[in-house]
């Protein structure tokens, strides 16, 4: 049988490329439903569905039988979230937009054997799902409200043709990358009957907002993240975890549509838990309701830390304790790639309340492992290799399900046994057609030492059809953050650019996430000095490579690896190509045009500007621009709420006078994350102007 030919992976790929995320396990371990993503090149929308995937033990049965295969469940060009199956397993509940895109997305409620889907809310504001309350009668979620001026726009065409006609801002953090401009109105936590439809708001404040709400195994208390600073945007760190009593249900509640200010209980009894100060996510209940688990680290102003797991006892009577206190690791899900992104869980326990699972990114990988609350022996559920992003059991957590991405795969569903067999089987298959077609290039993973003697991992992408007697082109990525890693999760545009006969490499220098908290602390307040050694490094092992030619490397990088791409410019004409992108070049404006403002007084370890202004301008790249000999291309989104384009056309205009080759390329519309989730074909148009930027520095 001759052999099938395969093609090179192209920009346009990214419309064939399908997404899944949010998988759940059913209670009872038989199905897992999760979202599958698509995009219409016609019209560029995304659209999201439900599917569900048959967990029954033997494949071949399966087979047999015509079950296992993943089914659509749900259709339309709408888009379908946050699936979360009832207590009993007979429902699931899920975020849909379908009838209304542009109003947001409502709860809606299918039958798990059939049916079409229900509306159940018709809430006025924008709506974060939770989950089920344990008794199946409510669902928990979170609301914040449209206002006044909102609700008139979405009733009168005329004045949502003319939009917005000014903003009154009067607090510190007013925008959002991803987001736009934040509204006055805060995000609160909601009980929703989950029969009538009928919501009742349980918190109230215009000065904070909550988060990660979660319900107590009784049913009676629900747990919470939130800032109760008296100014939480001078203090955002300042997180704490409160419980709240849950009023118990009648069937009087006000209808979703009601306004918040008609409920008359407000505010709800509330306590806080003390807990060390410094930031926290996501509360869970043990199986008693004695105990909460959550993540976070200890300290004000110090990102760098890890997080860790702690528990606290639920009434307060004990300080909490930190289980992973004698652990260099960070326990939070920390990862880049470009198609799709992993999801962060709360900590889970085990029935018995013994036990708890966690994610931990650690060496390129975000594995799963569980802790002994008793002892503290940890092990591994899903070691390293991948990534594993949401993970759920069944009742008797006798399996779990979880997403776990690859290098060469950008996500699948993975059920594993958690009986003595401990069996790992595929559930799902999504882009297989595609991917068996593409000839996808050959990865090596590579230690190496950095100049401080330091451990550094890296990875080296090959163009298909290598020849490792001939010499190539290479291009070394940065990634951005800096707080994150590279790693073994699918990157679309390192096998674009590996496709266009180049050598990819790419490394986790200094200032990263996954190596322990003093490899994350080392930039902390000195941007551009161990990390620009470090990816250096890693240029110097690459040119000592016989099928590398030294004369032929590019660099790029965004947001922070667009920081690094500046200042490797304006320090060295050792690349004879760059492209950097959603930069960061000048800490002197950046520190009042971005949306986290103020708060990189922080990073940098630097009073204000107006007060400490030498440190941000020695800093900031556009100070050694005037240095730069190498061809730069500069791409920015003229959305860019994190790295305003303002940065961009500085450093735009700086190499332009120093008389150094540029270009400048401009997406309008986009935030900041256009490489990752920006409209599909300007991420298609923005590969192809790095592809004819290297190709015209480092193959002409």
């Amino acid at each position: 049988m001759p052999a099938v030919s395969k093609r090179p992976l192209t920009a346009e790929d990214l419309y064939r490329l399908e997404l899944i995320s949010e998988p759940r396990l059913s209670p009872n371990g038989k199905h897992v439903i999760y979202c599958q993503q698509r995009v219409d090149k016609k019209t560029e929308k995304k659209s999201s569905n439900l599917w569900l995937a048959d967990t029954l033990s033997f494949e071949k049965l399966n087979h047999l039988l015509g079950t296992g295969s993943p089914r659509q469940f749900t259709y339309g060009d709408q888009v379908d979230s946050a699936p979360r199956w009832s207590p009993d397993g007979s429902q699931i509940a899920f975020l849909s937009n379908r009838g209304n895109r542009e109003r947001g997305a409502q709860i809606h409620l299918i039958a798990v054997d059939g049916g079409e889907a229900r509306p159940l809310t018709e809430i006025e504001g924008e709506i974060t799902f939770s989950g089920w309350a344990p008794d199946g009668k409510r669902l928990l979620c979170l609301v914040r409200k449209y206002e006044p001026e909102e609700l008139e726009r979405f009733a009168d065409p005329q004045k949502k043709a003319l939009g917005v006609v000014a903003r009154q801002v009067t607090r510190l953090f007013y925008k959002l990358d991803g987001y736009g401009y934040l509204p006055r109105e805060r995000t609160h936590i909601w009980l929703v009957d989950a029969r009538a439809g009928k919501g009742r708001q349980l918190t109230e404040s215009d000065v904070w907002d909550e988060l990660d709400p979660a319900f107590s195994p009784d049913g009676t208390q629900i747990a919470f993240i939130s800032n109760h600073s008296e100014a939480p945007d001078e203090a955002p760190d300042c997180q704490d975890l409160f419980v709240l009593s849950v009023p118990a249900l009648t069937p009087g509640g006000e209808r979703t549509t009601t306004p918040a200010s008609a409920a008359p209980s407000l505010p709800l009894a509330t306590r806080k838990i003390p807990a060390p100060a410094g930031p926290k996510r996501l509360p869970a209940f043990s199986p008693d309701g004695r105990w909460i688990a959550y993540l976070g680290s200890e300290g004000v102003g110090a990102e760098y830390k890890n997080f860790h797991l702690w528990i606290v006892p639920a009434n307060g009577a004990q300080e909490a304790r930190n289980l992973t206190a004698q652990e260099d690791f960070h326990c939070a899900v920390s990862i880049l790639a470009d198609c799709g992104s992993p999801e962060q869980m709360a900590p889970v326990w085990s029935p018995d309340g013994k036990q708890i699972y966690f994610q931990v990114s650690w060496h390129g990988s975000v594995v799963l492992k569980r802790i002994s609350v008793e002892d503290g022996k940890i092990s591994e559920v899903v070691g390293e290799g991948g990534v594993v992003g949401a993970f759920s059991f069944d009742k008797s957590h006798s399996r779990v399900a979880y997403f776990f991405g690859q290098m060469h795969n950008p996500g699948q569903i993975h059920l594993k046994e958690l009986t003595d067999r401990q069996t790992i089987r595929h559930l799902t298959r999504v882009n297989r057609a595609l991917l068996d077609s593409l000839d996808l290039s050959r990865v090596e993973e590579i230690w190496f030492k950095g100049p401080d003697d330091n451990d550094l991992q890296g990875w080296v992408m090959f163009p298909p059809g290598f020849d490792p007697k001939r010499t190539y082109p290479s291009i070394l990525e940065i990634h951005g953050g800096p707080l994150t890693q590279y790693g073994k999760f699918f990157m679309h545009e390192f096998y674009f650019l590996a496709a266009q006969g180049y050598v990819v490499y790419f490394c986790n220098p200094r200032g990263g996430r996954g190596y322990g908290e003093a490899h994350a602390r080392s930039i902390w307040g000195a941007w551009g000095t161990t990390d620009y050694a470090d990816v250096m490094a890693f240029a110097d092992v690459l040119a000592a490579k016989p099928f590398i030619d030294p004369n032929r490397m590019g660099v790029m990088g965004g947001s922070y690896g667009g920081y690094l791409t500046l200042w490797i410019i304006g320090h060295t004409a050792r690349f004879q190509a760059a492209v950097a992108q959603r930069v960061v070049s000048n800490f002197t404006s950046m520190w009042g045009s971005s949306d986290l403002n103020w708060s990189f007084e922080l990073e940098l370890e630097a009073g204000p500007p107006f007060r400490d202004f030498q440190k941000w301008w020695d800093l900031s790249p556009l100070k050694y621009l005037g240095n730069a000999s190498t061809p730069t291309m500069i791409t920015h989104s003229e959305g860019d709420l994190r790295c305003p384009i303002e940065q961009g056309e500085q450093a735009f205009v700086a190499l332009k006078r120093a008389g150094v080759e540029t270009e400048f390329i401009r997406f309008p519309e986009e935030f900041h994350g256009l490489s990752r989730t920006g409209r599909t074909d300007r991420r298609v148009a923005r590969l192809g102007h790095l592809a004819r930027w290297m190709e015209k520095y480092l193959k002409d």
